[in-house]
This record gives C-alpha cells, sequence and structure tokens, in this order.
C-alpha cells in the first residue's frame, strides 16, 4: 500500500466511524428531550425512564464522537498539511463554531446527567435541549466544511494563491444549505429506525413491551417523517451537483454520453472500457426532467469531462444506488408505520410487522455511509473541486500506511467498546428503568 492510498484510506476509514457515531450523537438528545417532556406533561414514570435510558446512550456516544472527531481533526493535519495550509484560513470558521457547539454541549451534557432532583425540572429539561440543538448544530457546521471543498467560494484564486478571503461566503457556500439539509434529515432516519428497530426487537421478544412500545414510537415517528422528507432534500442535492459537480452527477449516473431526453438509470453495470451501462433500466429523459424539469435538455455525461478529472464511476454509481434504494425503502416503511398508526392499530403487534423494522435497523447508516462514498468519491480526484487535487495535497511524509494500521485498530477498538456497553445498557432495562413490567 503506498502513502497516498494509505492516507486516502485511513480518512475513509476515520469518516466512515465518525459519521456513525456523530448522526445518534445528533439525534439522540431530540428523543431524549422528548421522552423527558412527555414525563413532565403526562407523568407516566416510563417516559422519565426512558429519558434515563436513553441519556446513557447518549453519554457513551458523545465520549466516542468526541474521541473520533479529535482523531479526525488531527489527521486533517497529519495527512493533508497542504490543504489546510491554504483552506483551513477559508473554511476555519464553521470548525471554530462547531468546536464552541461541542463544548456548549459537553456542559450542558454535564447538567442533564447529573442533574435529576438536584435541579429545578423545567431547567433540567432546557439543559437536554441544549445538548440536542448543540449536537444538530455541529453537525451542521461540519458539513458545511465539506460543503465548500464541493463548492469552494469565499476567496480569489490567482497564480496560485489564495487572495481576498471572505469566511462568510465560504461558509454559507451555494452546496452548504441541501447538503445540510439532506444529512441532517439522513441522521434522523438513520438514527430513528435503528432506535426502533432495537426496540422493536425487544417487543418481538416480549420483554417489558410497554416501555418499549413507547420508545419504538418516539423513535419511529422521526425516522418516518424523515424518510419521507429525504427525498426532497435529495432532490435538491442532486440537482446541485449536476451543476457544480458534473463529473459527479454523470456518475452517480452512470451517464456516459451527453444526449437530448438523458434517461434515468435504475442498476446496471457500469463498464468504463466500452463506456455503457450494463443489465440497467433506463426511463428515456428522466434525468433531464429532475436536473432541468424537462425532458429533453441533455444532462452532461462522462463523455465531456476529460478522463483524468473523473472519479471512479463503479464505486460512485454503486453507492448512489444503495443510497437511493435504501432511502425509497424506510420511505415505504414510514408511510406503512403512518397506516398502522391511524387505520390499522392490530398491525403495531404483528409479527411481520415487527420484523419489518427489526430488518431496517441497520439500513438507514448503510445509506449514510454509501452517501458519504458518493460525496468523497464523487468529488475525485479533487480535494478542493476544480481547485486542489487530492495528490497535491497529501503528506510527503512516509509511513502513512503504519498510522492507518494503528486507526484501524483504535476505531474498531471503539466500536467493540460501544457495542459492548449498549448491549449492557439493553440487558439492564429490566433491573434499572422498568422493573415493575
Amino acid at each position: 500500500m503506498n502513502d497516498f492510498i494509505a492516507a486516502r484510506s485511513q480518512m475513509a476509514l476515520s469518516l466512515g466511524f465518525h459519521i456513525i457515531y456523530s448522526c445518534i450523537g445528533m439525534v439522540m438528545p431530540v428523543f431524549m428531550a422528548i421522552s423527558h417532556y412527555k414525563w413532565m406533561k403526562t407523568g407516566d414514570p416510563v417516559y422519565r425512564n426512558i429519558t434515563q435510558a436513553w441519556s446513557k446512550g447518549v453519554a457513551i456516544f458523545f465520549a466516542t464522537g468526541a474521541v473520533s472527531g479529535t482523531m479526525l481533526s488531527f489527521e486533517l493535519g497529519l495527512l493533508w498539511p497542504k490543504f489546510m495550509r491554504y483552506a483551513g484560513p477559508i473554511f476555519g470558521m464553521p470548525f471554530s463554531l462547531e468546536g464552541v457547539a461541542f463544548f456548549v454541549e459537553a456542559i450542558a451534557l454535564g447538567f442533564f446527567l447529573y442533574g435529576w432532583n438536584r435541579l429545578n425540572k423545567w431547567f433540567h429539561w432546557f439543559t437536554g435541549i441544549v445538548v440536542g440543538v448543540s449536537g444538530v448544530a455541529s453537525g451542521i457546521l461540519v458539513v458545511s466544511a465539506n460543503s465548500w471543498m464541493n463548492s469552494p467560494s469565499g476567496f480569489d484564486y490567482v497564480n496560485g494563491q489564495y487572495l481576498n478571503i471572505d469566511p462568510i461566503k465560504a461558509m454559507f457556500n451555494e452546496a452548504w444549505f441541501s447538503e445540510a439539509l439532506h444529512m441532517t434529515l439522513a441522521a434522523f432516519v438513520a438514527t430513528g429506525f435503528a432506535v426502533a428497530g432495537i426496540h422493536a426487537l425487544m417487543i418481538f421478544r416480549k420483554r417489558n413491551v410497554h416501555f418499549h412500545t413507547q420508545a419504538f414510537k418516539i423513535a419511529i415517528i422521526f425516522g418516518a417523517v424523515a424518510a419521507i422528507l429525504q427525498p426532497l432534500s435529495g432532490d435538491l442535492s442532486a440537482k446541485g451537483a449536476a451543476k457544480r459537480q458534473p463529473a459527479k452527477s454523470a456518475a452517480m449516473e452512470a451517464n456516459f454520453h451527453t444526449v437530448d431526453y438523458s434517461p434515468l438509470l435504475i442498476g446496471g453495470v457500469p463498464d468504463t472500457v466500452h463506456k455503457i451501462d450494463k443489465y440497467g433500466i433506463e426511463l428515456p429523459g428522466m434525468l433531464s426532467f429532475l436536473v432541468y424539469e424537462n425532458f429533453k435538455t441533455p444532462v452532461v455525461g462522462l463523455d465531456k469531462i476529460p478522463e483524468k478529472d473523473q472519479p471512479n464511476v463503479p464505486v460512485t454509481h454503486y453507492a448512489f444506488q444503495i443510497m437511493v434504494g435504501i432511502g425509497f425503502f424506510l420511505l415505504f416503511a414510514g408511510l406503512l408505520y403512518f397506516v398502522a398508526l391511524w387505520w390499522k392499530r392490530a398491525w403495531l403487534f404483528r409479527n411481520w410487522f415487527l420484523k419489518l423494522f427489526i430488518f431496517a435497523t441497520p439500513l438507514g447508516f448503510l445509506a449514510v455511509e454509501a452517501g458519504w462514498t458518493v460525496t468523497e468519491v464523487g468529488r475525485q480526484p479533487w480535494i478542493i473541486q476544480g481547485v486542489m487535487r487530492t495528490s497535491e495535497a497529501v503528506t510527503p511524509m512516509q509511513g502513512i500506511q503504519y498510522t492507518f494500521y494503528l486507526f484501524t485498530f483504535v476505531y474498531f477498538t471503539l466500536s467493540v467498546a460501544v457495542v459492548f456497553l449498549l448491549g449492557r445498557q439493553i440487558k439492564m432495562v429490566p433491573a434499572l428503568y422498568d422493573k415493575n413490567k
């Protein structure tokens, strides 16, 4: 493994693990605050128990997210020093604000965890709200920095120099809103279905049914609503990618040729040698309609982009298809839940219904990973779209493969610890949070 591949692999590994921790860290505090509010309004102790159980999960993911996020910040300087030298002053503001949000979240979480029976009940609940708002803000700010890499702005690039830097314009670049919206909804979809799936499994096993039913309801409502809204944000993001990153857009769709009535491709195996897609289903004109809102306008294909500026087409296309496929499956599951809630309440405890959500438990995070693969692989060979190539930004330091092996060990160790701690929390529900059920 050469150093360039090792650097990219290490960054991919770090982002792949951290995005799971950060999504859960963004969303679980919101679930926790909703459950807490329901306890204060209804007086039903089950909601207090759910809140306390979920707060332990929030603490676990806050700690692991802090570790993985800190490692990522070191990796940026270690692996991509030229990138940080020039880009740091331009898009450093969202990272700085994310640091502030992180510290606010840490302080508020401390108040919340140790405030039971010590603080005014409404102030205690408010600290939980602060944890949730800070977590979501942190995610949006980090995505703002990533969106700048996809849509660089806030500077003039003249003769290799970055001049007239405007950090506000860089932060609120053209891609930030669509990417932040898409990522935030994705976090709610993934976490909502994952949490709901775990509670569905406990209901299926007839364990602490009332406790897990109420927890399932909170999680799946958020997950289902986000899944229903997600295609709208996805459409917005795809339109932006077609405008600002035509190579990524073409790779996503395996669109090899620029033609009138550009077809939308479902599935397929891209053949980069013969410039065709095998076995896919083509819907003529639909890609043109989705991008330009008419059926005829040609969408830029890979034939208009120099090969040296093209990403890995198969990886980008497969990841995009996985993301979209899972997205529509979870949309269907979300709609089915609301049908059951409003018209077919008997379904809610049927085995087939519970199995559907148990099956969906990991799917949201698989879609998140696929989406980030599209974002990062689809931008290659650029680390800053159209400005700096990834190969130009990598460190000249030798032996990067050894840090890759080390970081791989750390992340897998963290993951094993998280699974162990969460498993123990779930097993302790009867003893700690639902003794009489």
